[in-house]
């Protein structure tokens, strides 16, 4: 039987990765260095985006043109053709009106038309001159005592005229059933027979 020789030099059987320290330590600073400096660059990139304040739509939003109507929906249809509110600004596809508005009047519409969520200050002159555009508009379009008086006049001289109108129609209604129901007697057959007709006395 053999004998296992033992010898001084034998195998490495282990199969364990032998790492260097010092490599690897190297790499790790090398990399923290690079992460350092990406970060300082994104920091630094520029100054801040400065956005203007927000302002009034000077367009009307179109809720209803397609309301009540059918549309033929294709999975291959292009996002301005597909059921529901396109929003050419994001281009995203809003399913209901309720959430349309909400979404034009949100923070990432606003954004994409470079606006901030914050309003400009008025200053004391505009709120002023807005006090005066609003008292001219109320001194023109109110209505007075009297006016109210006439218009209340007026709508119960015209419903008058209905309900007098409605009752001619009525006597015209009755006064042609009674010529349709008065029967057309020959008159020599009538004397014949000893009666004028055969309709009744009432009238």
């Amino acid at each position: 039987m053999a004998q296992p020789s033992n010898s001084g030099a034998g195998v490495d059987n282990t199969f364990r990765k032998k790492f260097d320290r010092e490599e690897y330590l190297q790499r790790a600073r090398a990399r923290e260095e690079k992460e350092a400096e990406a970060g300082k660059r994104t920091k630094s990139s520029g100054p801040p985006v400065q956005r203007k304040p927000l302002k009034h739509r000077d367009y009307e939003v179109d809720l209803e043109s397609r309301l009540g109507k059918t549309q033929v929906v294709t999975p291959i249809a292009p996002l301005s053709q597909q059921a529901g509110y396109y929003c050419s600004v994001c281009e995203c596809v809003v399913k209901d009106s309720a959430n349309y508005l909400d979404h034009i009047n949100g923070k990432k519409h606003q954004r994409a038309l470079g606006m901030s969520m914050r309003s400009e200050r008025a200053t004391l002159e505009q709120v002023k001159d807005r006090f005066e555009v609003l008292k001219k508009r109320k001194d023109t379009g109110g209505f007075t005592e009297q006016d109210f008086d006439e218009r209340i006049l007026k709508q119960q001289q015209e419903e008058e005229e209905r309900k007098r109108q409605r009752r001619e129609k009525k006597k015209e209604k009755k006064k042609e059933k009674t010529v349709e129901e008065e029967p057309e007697i020959d008159p020599d057959v009538a004397a014949l027979m000893g009666f004028g007709g055969f309709g009744s006395s009432k009238k």
